[in-house]
């Protein structure tokens, strides 16, 4: 079996060189036929020529530089149509994600498995916010869609080709892969490790950054924003119905009415706010289904160790 292990990198230069010895190492303890590719996601430090210098020392290691940096779930979307191996896995260059972990996620593989995720143990590493945060949004994502994520899980996993294939089919342009993994279906499980410290620098993903993916996550995989848009329409309609009959009885049984009444002015600002809300959400969906129509290819290669006489941009797509 050949093995393709695919690495996202951005501004990883302090880890690069701890990184590939590392996983070379655990690889090479497999036994089996294995090859590296790593995406540098528009890396501003030495990143690329650590890389360069990596896939020179050794032929089964590719480096693949973008035009620019398009994405973490990008660049892993470029891995995987890249990787030739029977199986991938896909995991972070921070070497949270602890190499000699994939002997593990390999063992349960081969019990008949398709997709294994590593996930992390109560041990976690990280930060008391991230990992409250992180749980909130498996919470929240399975209860307003179908894919039951695994806790404390990410994109430290093992997939059998044809699940690649699978995810490779997929047209999508606004990628979320831990969901579009599971919801392919097969047979999936999970092994456990300890995740642990950033060896070098700082986490890519921000609070903004961390927010913007999870709602991607929900606008991918569920259709309950628009219908909460629908219930707020009706729920505020009917307080409007309730108070205009409230400003009828006032204005015919009393004599308390008064012109430019400021209430009025409060429901005009809360009903209009409301519908600027759903306005909002339902132009969330339609700006994604531009994207889709607008069909423009999902990255652009400016550089590859296999092909170093690359002179221009090579455009990949779906």
């Amino acid at each position: 079996m050949k093995l393709s292990v695919v690495l996202p990198v951005r501004d990883e230069a302090p880890v690069i060189p701890d990184l590939v010895p590392r996983l070379t190492s655990a690889l090479d303890a497999l036994d089996e036929t294995w090859e590296v590719i790593f995406i540098d996601d528009g890396s501003r430090d030495s990143s690329w020529a650590l890389l360069q210098a990596a896939a020179e020392h050794d032929d089964r290691i590719r480096a693949i530089r973008f035009s620019r940096g398009f994405g973490h779930q990008i660049a892993l979307s470029a891995g995987l149509r890249l990787a030739t191996g029977d199986a991938v896995v896909t995991m972070d260059s921070d070497l949270q994600h602890p190499p000699d972990v994939i002997r593990s996620l390999l063992a349960k593989a081969a019990e008949g498995y398709d997709v294994v995720y590593a996930v992390r143990t109560e041990h976690d590493s990280e930060s008391w916010f991230k990992r409250r945060s992180a749980h909130l949004f498996y919470w929240l994502l399975g209860r307003l869609t179908a894919l039951d994520l695994p806790q404390a899980g990410g994109d430290f996993r093992y997939m059998s080709r044809r699940i690649v294939d699978a995810l490779l089919a997929m047209p999508e342009r606004n990628l979320f892969l831990r969901g579009m993994t599971r919801w392919v279906g097969y047979e999936q499980t999970t092994v456990e490790y300890e995740r642990a410290p950033r060896a070098a620098g700082a986490s890519k993903y921000t609070v903004r950054k961390m927010f913007g993916f999870g709602w991607d996550a929900v606008i991918s995989f569920s259709s309950v924003p628009l219908r909460i848009a629908s219930v707020l329409g009706i729920v505020f309609s009917f307080l409007g119905l309730i108070y205009l009959a409230y400003v009828i009885g006032i204005r015919l049984f009393t004599e308390q009415a008064v012109a430019g009444w400021t209430s009025v002015v409060a429901a005009v600002i809360v009903l209009g706010g409301v519908q600027l809300l759903c306005l909002g959400i339902i132009g969330q969906y339609l700006g994604r289904m531009y994207d889709e129509i607008k069909g423009r290819p999902l990255f652009l290669i400016a550089d590859d160790t296999s092909r170093r006489d690359v002179s221009a941009p090579t455009i990949e797509s779906r």
